[in-house]
């Protein structure tokens, strides 16, 4: 029964959001299409402002792929973790996550294909892609698009809680699995 409620309240909240959006544009006598395309301009200004910022976290990505700081990483930290019940192979998650969700994704789905849907240290790096921020796009995404160029203290925030998201990630799957 819940469940079922659930699939109906999923299934039709979006739809209704937008009528519920368009009734009181109407009521209101917004002009809603000229309001649309007006909001549509300023994300266009807000997506070309952050450009810099994107390619920014991107040739970064590249680079410490390239250079093979994070396997190199994962190598050093391995015996430390292992003490900890942390396989080595979700070392590049924890280092990537903060940076880019899209690159962790690709990471995760390496360890997913080469050590299976069960295995462990999937399950692990599920659960920390899960529980932390890819704390330098949010930085240059939503910092960028209103141009604030001096965040220490919310980079020292965002890494500090990226950590605490691994370590309750780590906790959780020694307990869980």
């Amino acid at each position: 029964m819940f469940h079922t409620l659930m699939n109906i309240i999923s299934l039709w909240a979006l739809p209704a959001i937008i009528v519920i959006i368009l009734t009181v544009g109407l009521l209101r006598k917004v002009p809603l299409y000229e309001t649309f395309t007006d909001g549509a301009k300023d994300g266009f200004h807000v997506a070309v402002n952050i450009i810099p910022y994107l390619v920014a976290i991107i040739v970064a990505i590249s680079m410490l792929r390239a250079s093979g700081l994070i396997e190199m990483t994962s190598h050093a930290l391995a015996p430390i973790l292992n003490f900890f019940n942390v396989p080595a192979d979700t070392i590049p998650v924890m280092i990537v996550r903060s940076l880019s969700g899209l690159a962790a994704l690709g990471v995760f789905s390496d360890i997913a294909h080469n050590l299976g849907p069960d295995a462990y240290a999937t399950k692990l790096a599920a659960i920390m892609v899960g529980s932390s921020e890819t704390t330098f796009y949010v930085l240059a995404v939503y910092f960028g698009s209103v141009k604030i160029s001096k965040f220490r203290y919310a980079l020292i925030v965002g890494l500090i809680a990226d950590f605490i998201g691994i370590v309750a990630a780590i906790s959780v799957c020694n307990l869980m699995f």
